[in-house]
């Protein structure tokens, strides 16, 4: 199975753009999320050094952002970066656990390995990959069974679609389009 940028880049904007003013963008070092503003009539979601894996990752933030946070830079979220003492990275591996868990449903929907991020490299603090691991699947495994967010459980079913039911990229934004149209008609 290939995995090409546009192709994640399609099926979100193609999602997003209509509804939520929003598109994915490749980014440089280090990924960001920025609401628009008059540099940019939409809001950006940020990936960094054109990795697919990272797109997931941020997406993943993006589906969990309220609409209030989609208002803020990176959602208003304090970001401790590398070198994070113990009770630091306690704190990030706390908010990380639920965009990790869409992360790797998002992930599987695709047929690509994932891979936790405790993303504290130079830190002091011992890391438990290994149980932050679990503490993740056991969020995946929660979200299949009471369901994803909107936005996640759209998008979801656009990676299904286009990487499991061989779809289109027009087929698999239809799928994940339905599913947002769905939800507002329930309302």
């Amino acid at each position: 199975m290939t995995h090409h940028l546009d192709d994640i880049i399609a099926l979100f904007d193609g999602l997003f753009m209509p509804g939520y003013q929003t598109r994915l963008v490749r980014g440089e070092d280090e990924p960001l999320y920025l609401p628009a503003d008059a540099s940019s009539p939409w809001h950006r979601v940020i990936f960094a050094h054109g990795f697919y894996a990272s797109a997931l990752h941020e997406i993943s933030h993006w589906c969990i952002a309220g609409a209030r946070r989609r208002q803020w830079e990176d959602y208003g979220y304090w970001y401790q970066p590398d070198g994070r003492d113990a009770e630091q990275q306690r704190e990030f591996e706390s908010v990380e656990v639920a965009p990790q868990a869409l992360e790797l449903l998002f992930s599987r929907a695709c047929g690509l390995p994932f891979n936790v991020s405790v993303d504290n490299l130079g830190g002091q603090a011992d890391v438990d990959r290994d149980a932050f691991r679990a503490r993740v699947e056991a969020r995946a495994a929660r979200y299949a069974t009471e369901g994803l967010p909107l936005r996640a459980r759209a998008l979801h079913e656009a990676l299904m679609t286009f990487y499991q039911q061989a779809g289109s990229r027009q087929a698999a934004i239809a799928a994940g389009l339905n599913c947002l149209a769905a939800a507002a008609e329930a309302v």
